[in-house]
């Protein structure tokens, strides 16, 4: 299925054309309306993490009133998230109900196969987004419609940053670092790490069956496999003499920006303030690289670990949200 028939809009009489984008030359048409990351889209074509067929649009003649798109990390591989999901905010709240359930409907019969459970949905969103009541209204017709197709929020996330000329605490003496040495020296600390992890995602992996050593894998696989920075900057930090693990960090750099990718403690060691130490030597080696900037992000609701990068010098400057669908297929699909 690649376009639909035009149909009309019982609360407004519209016309509504659904249909994925013919190819690279109609971005332009897709940029009619805005988001943050319309500047990556050009470059996500060109590499493969983003495919036309994947790009919809929703139009009343020329007039673009919807659009939505999926993308992956890695050329090839399947639709890892939808991560453009936007409404003409010139609609009314009613037309933005109709418009965007129509919209996922119809890509989603097309785009994921039947019987596979959709990619979860990611948002970038401002920090005040609740507190301007046009962007508010905007964003809840967007949750609205995605809560019509069957999807449910999983988590609100904090979007950090650290700048250059931030100061980083300097070695506290507490901790030894050494660089990790393959994919099973890592992954089997993060395994009791995910073991009572305060993290959405992780407990979402625990909740479906996995097992903490499966859910590990799977967040190695999904997030590290594929970062094209040096694994010889991820750290284990150490009890100096003994030398027994206390947690380890992944300072790295994915498609598009250097980060924080992982930092974990290892249960035995909490409530001890290690985190902090942990997080600088990350923060530091990147530091180091003469990176522009650090990006991480944690859980709202992950109290402690938001302290421990505010400590560190990392601002809030975004905030992030995830929808995800509990059995294969929307709603209507």
């Amino acid at each position: 299925m690649t376009t639909s028939s035009p149909s009309t809009l019982p609360s407004s009489g519209r016309d509504l054309v659904i249909r994925p984008l013919a190819g690279p030359g109609e971005l332009d048409l897709f940029l009619r309306l805005t988001y943050s990351l319309d500047h990556e889209l050009a470059d996500d074509l060109a590499t493969g993490r983003r495919l036309p067929q994947w790009m919809w649009v929703a139009l009343d003649g020329e007039r673009l009133l919807g659009r939505l798109s999926w993308w992956t990390g890695k050329a090839g591989s399947a639709p890892q998230a939808l991560d453009f999901l936007d409404l003409d905010p010139g609609l009314s709240p009613e037309e933005r109900a109709e418009v965007g359930l129509r919209l996922l409907e119809t890509a989603a019969a097309a785009v994921i196969p039947a019987g596979v459970r959709p990619p979860e949905f990611s948002r970038y969103m401002p920090a005040d987004w609740r507190d301007v009541p046009e962007t508010r209204s905007v964003l809840e017709s967007v949750f609205g419609v995605l809560e019509s197709a069957g999807a449910r929020p999983l988590v609100e996330r904090l979007r950090l940053e650290w700048l250059p000329g931030t100061p980083v605490p300097e070695p506290s003496g507490r901790l030894e670092f050494r660089p990790v040495r393959d994919r099973e020296d890592l992954v089997s600390l993060m395994t009791p790490v995910m073991e009572g992890t305060l993290d959405a995602h992780g407990k979402a992996d625990l909740a479906s069956g996995l097992s903490p050593r499966e859910a590990a894998d799977l967040h190695y696989d999904e997030e590290f496999e594929h970062c094209s920075s040096p694994r010889a900057w991820w750290r284990v930090a150490l009890l100096p003499g003994s030398g027994e693990p206390v947690g380890f960090v992944v300072p790295a750099r994915n498609n598009y920006h250097h980060t924080i990718a992982y930092i974990g403690v290892l249960p035995a060691h909490r409530g001890h303030g290690y985190v902090d130490d942990i997080l600088a030597e990350g923060t530091r080696i990147l530091a180091a690289e003469g990176v522009p900037r650090v990006r991480a992000a944690t859980d709202l609701g992950n109290v402690p670990m938001a302290a421990a990068f505010a400590r560190t010098g990392y601002a809030t400057f975004e905030r992030a949200i995830n929808y995800v669908w509990d059995a294969p297929g929307a709603s209507g699909s």
